[in-house]
């Protein structure tokens, strides 16, 4: 048994409770398959007592994870919160079974198991895979798809990506619901708290927005759902203080060398879904005209739109496109 190099010693002939379990034949006959254990029970305690029953019997229906650990190893508290929750977003695919080796140690003992934490699959009742130390969520998510296939999209995933395909069609509020049954799984997802934060910018309640973002961990600063949220919330900001865009028109068609006026408009306008591409071709031609305008403003503001807009909008796609021909021809 390997995974990276990990290998567990001993003899996988030896006995639990009173009952091998190297020889045992899996089970034949009509029954058919047995369905996977309800997500309600794939987390469980073991003991040297039920290490039959729970692990090598239940693994000769689905693939049981046992976790060696002990209360005093950090490494095996880093492991355990991210090793619960791959579990239970696959849904029943497998069964996690938790031994604290201070308690029982005999288990470990035949396994020749000397460094926790250790991570064992059973499978029809044999040990078949492993790995040891922490590991981040995508590793131990890809370990358990390696030990029982492709798990798909974890109840959270499927409603993040409802909640953007909403925002993206416009319906704020079931989107903001979403997100909000996002944070209540996970709190501190950035992708959740990001999205909201946008919902709350296109509704123009720019104090909840506020208050969304300051729920991001300081860690996530960088995010690109956290950056997006920012910059969406400071574009929104500066627009609310433009004031009328018919005065900011009249002042342009006075004087199409009017950069400031041009500049103040296309931030106006660059708030508005519907009108980021005329937000665009405002900041555009500002650079066609003086490209060193401001210290290079217009370009800058370019890229903010972007990062606020994100890459999938047609209007940044455009507005790269055309930023492009300008800057390159």
């Amino acid at each position: 048994m390997s995974n990276d190099g990990f290998s567990v010693g001993g003899s996988f002939g030896g006995s639990f409770g009173g009952g091998g379990y190297g020889s045992r034949p899996a089970p034949t006959g009509g029954a058919g398959p047995v369905a996977p254990a309800p997500a309600a029970d794939v987390i469980r305690d073991v003991t040297t007592q039920t290490f039959m029953a729970d692990v090598i019997d239940a693994s000769r229906k689905q693939p049981v994870l046992v976790d060696f650990w002990a209360p005093w190893c950090g490494p095996c508290k880093q492991l355990t919160p991210v090793l619960e929750k791959a579990v239970r977003d696959a849904r029943g695919a497998v069964i996690l079974a938790k031994m604290n080796i201070d308690d029982h140690p005999e288990v470990a003992g035949q396994l020749g198991i000397q460094s926790i934490p250790a991570v064992i699959t059973f499978k029809n009742g044999q040990p078949v895979d492993g790995f040891m130390g922490a590991q981040q969520e995508s590793q131990v998510k890809a370990f358990i798809e390696r030990v029982a296939g492709p798990i798909g999209p974890s109840e959270l995933e499927q409603v993040l990506t409802q909640a953007e395909a909403a925002r993206a069609a416009g319906d704020l509020a079931q989107a903001a619901q979403l997100y909000a049954a996002a944070l209540s799984m996970e709190p501190e997802n950035t992708v959740a708290i990001g999205g909201l934060a946008q919902c709350y910018v296109a509704a123009e309640a720019l104090d909840k927005a506020r208050e969304v973002l300051a729920m991001a961990p300081e860690a996530a600063a960088s995010d690109p759902a956290i950056s997006a949220a920012r910059a969406a919330l400071e574009l929104a900001e500066q627009a609310s203080s433009l004031g009328d865009l018919a005065g900011l028109e009249a002042r342009i068609a006075e004087d199409p060398s009017d950069h400031q006026a041009r500049f103040d408009l296309a931030v106006a306008l660059g708030s508005s879904a519907a009108r980021r591409q005329e937000a665009v071709d405002q900041l555009i031609e500002i650079v066609r005209r003086d490209r060193e305008w401001n210290e290079d403003g217009a370009r800058k503001q370019l890229l903010q739109f972007f990062e606020a807009w994100g890459p999938k909008d047609p209007a940044t796609a455009y507005g790269r496109r055309r930023l492009s021909a300008v800057l390159f021809r």
